[in-house]
């Protein structure tokens, strides 16, 4: 079980890593580029991020819990956006204010510190939460819902 859990920590921030560099350069797309404030696109940089991370996510790092069914997993792309989109847009969005906004720290290493604080909390929710094996009472309650009420 810690292997598997150590195994999928490393491809959690594998794609962290490939995630990070879709968000620094659509924040520095969104402000160099587009003259967009730093704050509003942080936003937009995080939720690009967090659509990215969640294909791979599904793909590669919780591959044995995927589903072909598209309603579980629009499910779980709901779950992850209220999880880790929010975590991850609210998280950098305060943290950028603090670093660069009160303390003057430029916004692309400010960006890269907030990833980091984000990242664990964010790990766990995926694990047990977006991507977490249903339990025995849930798919047992589901099933009842497609037989319409019947066990």
């Amino acid at each position: 079980m810690k292997t598997l859990l150590l195994g999928r920590w490393v491809k959690f921030n594998s794609v962290g890593a490939l995630g990070i560099g879709v968000q620094l350069l659509a924040l520095t797309a969104l402000t160099s580029l587009f003259g967009i404030h730093y704050l509003p696109a942080t936003g937009l940089a995080v939720e690009a991020t967090v659509l990215h991370n969640f294909v791979w996510h599904e793909r590669w790092t919780w591959s044995d819990r995927r589903t072909l069914d598209r309603s579980r997993v629009l499910g779980r792309l709901v779950r992850f956006n209220l999880t880790n989109g929010a975590l991850s847009i609210l998280g950098n969005l305060v943290f950028m204010r603090l670093l660069v906004g009160s303390l003057g720290v430029h916004y692309l290493p400010a960006n890269l510190i907030t990833i980091a604080i984000c990242s664990v909390l964010n790990f766990l929710v995926s694990d047990r939460f977006v991507f977490g094996v249903p339990t025995v009472g849930a798919a047992s309650s589901a099933l009842s819902c497609v037989r319409g009420g019947r066990r």
